[in-house]
């Protein structure tokens, strides 16, 4: 897969995901080939009604032919149906969890497939 793996999460706590290039983020959002801070602002998100479509958008345009999207550590943030319903729509499969839960997922899937996430690090 080279360089359009997606990035692997060396550690998780909370308010902290950890990159093995060492890059960290509070959120993040991770797809093949690279990885930047998730900025819920960008699309107005909160803990509910939860992740948009506008907010996997992104994983989908580059490339992510699987998702996993993590709900927190206390599972506090939702996941909207159209959320769901647009990444099923595409023929893709979508994993939500409990962040460490997702952690442990997400790093299993990227040695095989082109995965896009977004991780939440607190509640």
């Amino acid at each position: 897969m080279g360089d359009t793996a997606s990035p692997r999460i060396a550690r998780c706590e909370w308010g902290r995901i950890e990159l093995e290039d060492g890059r960290a983020f509070k959120d993040a959002k991770l797809y093949p080939g690279g990885a930047r801070e998730w900025d819920w602002r960008e699309t107005g998100t909160r803990h509910v009604p939860g992740i948009q479509p506008a907010d996997v958008q992104e994983l989908l345009v580059r490339g992510a032919k699987a998702l996993v999207l993590s709900r927190g550590m206390e599972l506090a943030l939702q996941v909207q149906a159209d959320t769901l319903e647009l990444i099923r729509s595409q023929g893709l499969r979508v994993h939500v969890l409990e962040t460490q839960d997702a952690v442990t997922l997400y790093n299993e899937l990227i040695r095989t497939q082109r995965v896009g996430a977004l991780f939440h690090s607190t509640c």
